[in-house]
């Protein structure tokens, strides 16, 4: 490639369409992702969790709630009332009373504790008598003491070889509004966590139950506190989300945003916590925009390449155009310069013999005359093509005047010179330029030159020149060596 441009120069054109591109892309990709993980962020907080506490709600209402809808039931049954006010006789009939709830509603197990006999009633029958002295009837003291209709509390079952239970303790009046007892409906954990589980699950959130001191009764995630004033980030804002009892709140803890939707649960007098890690919930967007950005540098090296090819193909044209001649596709006087610089360069760092040859066409005047332009003009080229055709890679043959050549020839003394000169004049003599005039026979003078290795290459050129003048002196169509450079 002829020029020697420097890089930055040369492909100015490829770095510029490069950081525009690369811009452009990353740019178009990076407001893309922030609208999305704001649209995400939004959706989230006025739409997903909103609608997550609904539904939870409602199933809470449906699981949970429902077991202190039936307590209820159980408390203001007429035979519940009358059975206690008959003096609790038939143990039986308040045994099947009690194992059918349990039958019909699915609860784990169903009770009545009589405040005037004391005796605690099972679905089999009398299990024990409760006594203020036994820690383990302690929670009936407290139901028989406060003012609320019922509590949800989690307890053993000792009907049930102390299988953890949620029951549903509810205070029982008879008809003149007297205290006598208590009653109510008991729930596995178990079960209740499969259910804390399902919601995590089918939701993609996570989902917790919280009493009024801040404890997380349900769902408390792996490796966290269970009282949530020990953990970071939420655990300054639980006393004003407890007093709030709703609404959405944000907090940092693990390097992650996490947004938060709290609902307070009249009915089990406990706080529904949904909470969402942004961070997770933005997993699929951040990948999206690692897609995004591979998609975006692959299109730009495609692109970047494609350009640089078509501007080399073209560079590679506008340099071929500057430094070749039309006609006969031989270099110009314009690329010999270059080349010969370079040459000469290389001669000074390790010499070599090095050749001239100058040729001229013979009659090519006459020919232009007797045969036209448009003849002289086939010659050319196809001398031209002859030149290329017998010399080898490492010589290169110049359009040096209207019907002069020039052959410069590496690493060839003169002797050798003159053999190359005397194939090439044999060629043209022989070859049949001009198809319009396949009788014209079209011969070469040419002068043979060595570069003596102090002159100037012009030197070396001019006494070729000299050299060529003298095989026309003695009769054209032939090589005529030139006289040594005098010291």
């Amino acid at each position: 490639m002829l020029g020697s441009a420097p890089f930055v120069e040369r492909y100015r054109l490829i770095l510029l369409l490069s950081l525009l591109l690369t811009s452009g892309f990353f740019a178009t990709t990076l407001i893309g992702y922030f609208v999305s993980k704001e649209a995400i962020r939004s959706a989230i907080i006025g739409q997903d969790l909103p609608l997550t506490s609904s539904n939870i709600y409602s199933e809470i209402q449906k699981d949970l709630v429902r077991p202190v809808l039936i307590s209820s039931t159980m408390a203001h049954d007429t035979f519940v009332r009358d059975w206690v006010l008959d003096g609790e006789r038939q143990v039986d009939a308040m045994a099947r009373y009690l194992a059918e709830v349990r039958e019909r509603h699915g609860a784990f197990s169903s009770f009545f504790v009589s405040e005037r006999s004391g005796n605690y009633y099972t679905g089999t029958g009398i299990l024990k008598q409760v006594s203020p002295d036994e820690p383990r009837d302690a929670w009936y003291y407290r139901v028989r003491d406060m003012a609320q209709d019922y509590e949800i509390n989690v307890d053993l079952d000792m009907a049930n070889r102390d299988a953890m239970t949620i029951f549903i303790n509810y205070r029982v009046y008879d008809f003149a509004g007297n205290y006598i007892g208590a009653t109510g409906i008991g729930l596995t954990v178990d079960a209740v966590r499969r259910l804390i589980g399902e919601y995590q699950q089918r939701f993609q959130r996570t989902i917790y139950f919280a009493d009024a001191t801040g404890r997380i009764v349900f769902g408390n995630p792996p490796g966290q506190s269970p009282d949530l004033r020990n953990r970071p980030g939420l655990g300054p804002l639980i006393d004003r989300i407890l007093a709030e009892r709703s609404g959405f709140y944000q907090f940092e803890a693990g390097g992650d945003n996490h947004i938060l939707n709290v609902n307070y649960v009249p009915e089990l007098k406990w706080t529904l916590f949904v909470e969402q890690n942004e961070d997770v919930a933005l997993a699929g967007i951040r990948h999206t925009l690692y897609v995004n950005f591979a998609i975006s540098l692959a299109v730009t090296l495609v692109v970047i390449f494609l350009t640089f090819l078509s501007l080399r193909h073209y560079q590679s044209r506008i340099e071929e155009m500057a430094s070749t001649d039309k006609l006969t596709g031989l270099l110009n006087r314009h690329a010999f310069g270059i080349l010969i610089d370079k040459l000469m360069a290389s001669h000074r760092r390790q010499p070599r013999p090095i050749t001239f040859l100058l040729a001229d066409v013979d009659h090519f005047k006459a020919i232009n005359d007797r045969h036209g332009h448009r003849a002289g003009d086939e010659v050319l080229a196809g001398i031209g093509a002859l030149l290329r055709s017998n010399l080898r890679a490492a010589d290169f043959a110049v359009r040096w005047g209207g019907e002069e050549f020039l052959m410069v020839l590496q690493n060839c003394p003169a002797e050798e010179g003159r053999l190359v000169a005397e194939k090439l004049r044999q060629a043209v003599a022989e070859a049949r330029l001009c198809s319009g005039e396949p009788g014209l026979q079209v011969t070469l003078s040419i002068g043979v030159s060595e570069f003596d290795g102090e002159e100037l290459p012009d030197q070396a050129i001019n006494r070729a020149d000299m050299a060529l003048f003298a095989a026309k002196d003695a009769g054209r169509n032939t090589v005529w060596p030139a006289t040594p450079a005098e010291g």
